[in-house]
């Protein structure tokens, strides 16, 4: 098992050992299937649910059991897969036994279509906090909205406050300044943290993962495309 580590249009995707952390909440799904044995993943009641394959939805706290090689998805909420998921799984972790032949060829063109649940002026809201750092009365008035109303129409249909979806859009951008070639503390200038150790704090919350144990990752696969 070589390990690895992606982002695409809508997701991203980890393939590698874990070591048993802290409670920590995504602002995306996470779909984690064990290589080839259950996968454990315990919940803030300290019950660990195991299968071969689980769904853990947004903002839902949770810790990942150390395992030798785990293969981990993240799929975005605006994106046509997080429909899927929406529809079948529940609102906590979720045993999904069919999902352990999932492969990043399965999410990514599900992964470039937008969401076909939410509502429009949240996904355009969505997509301008991603690619700006205008503040949220600005966003809101893009769309259409009062800043109350786009902040529940954000908990209702996403179950995460904007704030948090931000930060995962500069955790994104932080590891694609990674997957570049660039250092720890380039990404994390280039993604807005204040400094590295922040950009480390954030990360280990939202992902479970810290920026050091995926450089390596990163630049092996770097070493091996050239």
């Amino acid at each position: 098992m070589i390990p690895r580590f992606a982002i695409g249009e809508g997701y991203a995707v980890y393939r590698g050992p874990t070591t048993t952390g802290t409670l920590h909440r995504h602002a995306a799904f996470q779909i984690v299937v064990g290589q080839p044995d259950a996968v454990g993943v315990a919940d803030a009641a300290g019950i660990t649910h195991r299968a071969v394959a689980l769904v853990v939805p947004p903002m839902h706290p949770h810790c990942l059991q150390a395992t030798p090689d785990v293969l981990a998805f993240f799929v975005e909420p605006h994106c046509a897969f997080a429909d899927r998921l929406r529809r079948h799984y529940g609102d906590g972790i979720t045993a999904a036994p069919e999902l352990r032949g999932l492969s990043e060829d399965d999410v990514r063109p599900v992964g470039r279509r937008g969401s076909d649940q939410l509502d429009p002026r949240l996904m355009q809201a969505l997509n301008t906090l991603a690619d700006s750092d205008i503040a949220l009365p600005a966003v809101a008035a893009h769309v259409g909205l009062s800043p109350q109303r786009l902040r529940a129409l954000a908990r209702e249909q996403l179950g995460m406050p904007l704030a948090r979806w931000r930060v995962w859009t500069r955790l994104r951008h932080a590891a694609e300044v990674l997957q570049s070639g660039q250092t720890l503390a380039d990404a994390a200038t280039a993604a807005g943290f204040a400094d590295q150790a922040h950009f480390s704090r954030q990360m280990r919350e939202m992902m479970g993962l810290t920026p050091a144990a995926l450089l390596p990752i990163v630049r092996s696969q770097s070493l091996r495309a050239t």
